[in-house]
C-alpha cells in the first residue's frame, strides 16, 4: 500500500524525468531504504493519456504496482486541464495505480510554457481545481499527493498553494524547497517547508538539496518532518538512502553503513544492465547512456572521482572493465566483468 501517514515515517525515491524509469526504480527498491518510488511524471495535455499509456511507462502497474525489486510505486501526473487530469487519473486508477501524485514542480521551459509543472504555482485557485478534479475522479481508498516547489519567484508562495492543494482534497504534500526560478541551483530553503507542515493539517515531506547524512540531520532539524524525499542525491552517493532509512528507524540500527571504504559501483550497475535488458529492446545502447549518466551524476554531487576514465568507454565490457582496473588500482586491461543471467532469463 502507499501512504504518507502523519506518525508513521517514510522514505521516497524521487520522480527524475530521464533517470528513474523502471529499471532504475528496480534497482534502487533493492536497498530496502525506500517506502516507494514515484514515476517520472505522465504529461496530460491536449488529450487524457489512455489505460496503455500507463502501462508503457509504468509498467510496474501489471505487477500489482511492484518493481521487480518489490518496491511500490506512485502514478505522477502532469497537466493544467483538470478535466483531463481527472480523467487520466481515472485511467490510471483503471490501468492498477495505488496512488495519484500531481507534479506543480517541473522547472523544465516546454513543460511551463505548455501549462504544466512550476507555472501552476502562479494560480493558486487552479492547484485546488486540479486536485479537487483528481480526488473526486478516483475510489477514496487511493490517494492523492501534490508535489510542490515553494513557488514561481518568491518563498512566501508556498503558504497559498500549500493551503489550496490540502482544500483539494490532498492526502499529502512533497515540498522541493526551491522556487521555480532557481531551477537546481542551491541553496534549498527547509525552514518554509518546517511552516508548512505545521499549519496544513496533513502530512508533509521534505525535497531538495539532501546529498549526505549531515544534511538529512539538518533538514529533520529545520522542518520538523519524518517524511523525505531523496533524488539526486540518492544516486550520488548509494550508501545514502540506507541511511537515511536507518536514521527513520525503517532499517534496523545494524544497517547503518560506513562510508570510509571506496564504494564497489560494480554490482549496482551490473544490476541496472540487467534490468534494462528486461524492459528495453535497445538495451546496449540504453545501457552505455544510463551509466555514464549516473556516474556522471555520482562524479558532479558524490564522491566518483574517475568519471573522465569511464567516459571514453564504448561499450559495458568497457566500462566494467575500467572500472575493476580502478578498483584493483591497476591501469592495465584485464578480462571484462561477465554479467550474470539470473534476471535477464527470469
Amino acid at each position: 500500500m502507499i501512504n504518507i501517514k502523519h506518525n508513521t515515517p517514510a522514505l521516497v525515491l524521487a520522480p527524475m524525468d530521464g533517470v528513474t524509469d523502471a529499471p532504475m526504480r528496480a534497482v534502487q527498491g533493492e536497498s530496502g531504504a525506500f517506502t516507494f518510488a514515484v514515476s517520472e511524471f505522465l504529461r496530460v495535455s491536449v488529450e487524457a493519456l489512455p489505460k496503455k499509456t500507463f502501462h508503457k511507462y509504468v509498467p510496474e502497474l501489471l505487477s500489482d504496482g511492484l518493481t521487480l525489486s518489490g518496491l511500490p510505486v506512485q502514478v505522477q501526473l502532469l497537466g493544467g486541464d483538470s478535466g483531463r487530469m481527472a480523467q487520466s487519473a481515472f485511467a490510471a486508477f483503471e490501468a492498477g495505480a495505488k496512488a495519484i501524485d500531481i507534479n506543480f514542480g517541473c522547472p523544465a521551459p516546454t513543460v511551463n510554457r505548455h501549462d504544466g509543472g512550476a507555472t501552476l504555482l502562479k494560480y493558486p485557485e487552479r492547484i485546488r481545481e486540479i486536485v479537487r478534479a483528481v480526488r473526486n475522479a478516483v475510489p477514496i481508498d487511493i490517494p492523492v499527493s501534490a508535489k510542490l516547489r515553494l513557488g514561481w519567484d518568491t518563498l512566501d508562495a508556498i503558504y497559498e498553494n500549500a493551503d489550496m492543494a490540502a482544500e483539494g482534497g490532498a492526502s499529502w504534500l512533497t515540498i522541493h524547497g526551491r522556487t521555480r526560478a532557481q531551477g537546481y541551483a542551491p541553496p534549498a530553503y527547509w525552514n518554509p517547508i518546517g511552516q508548512v507542515r505545521a499549519r496544513v493539517g496533513i502530512p508533509v515531506t521534505a525535497n531538495g538539496d539532501i546529498w549526505n547524512i549531515e544534511e538529512f540531520r539538518r533538514c529533520q532539524e529545520e522542518t520538523g518532518c519524518i517524511h523525505f524525499m531523496l533524488g539526486r542525491g540518492a544516486l550520488a552517493n548509494p550508501l545514502l538512502s540506507r541511511q537515511v532509512a536507518s536514521e527513520l528507524g525503517l532499517l534496523p540500527a545494524v544497517d547503518r553503513l560506513k562510508t570510509d571504504a571506496p564504494f564497489d559501483w560494480i554490482p549496482l550497475l551490473e544490476r541496472l544492465v540487467e534490468y534494462t535488458h528486461i524492459f528495453s529492446e535497445n538495451a546496449s545502447y540504453q545501457t552505455v547512456r544510463r551509466i555514464k549518466q549516473w556516474l556522471s551524476m555520482a562524479s558532479k554531487f558524490g564522491d566518483f572521482k574517475d568519471f573522465d576514465s569511464v567516459k571514453r568507454a564504448l561499450s559495458t565490457e568497457e566500462i566494467f572493465e575500467t572500472l575493476a582496473n580502478i578498483r584493483n588500482g591497476s591501469t592495465t586491461s584485464s578480462s571484462p566483468v561477465i554479467l550474470t543471467d539470473s534476471l535477464v532469463s527470469s
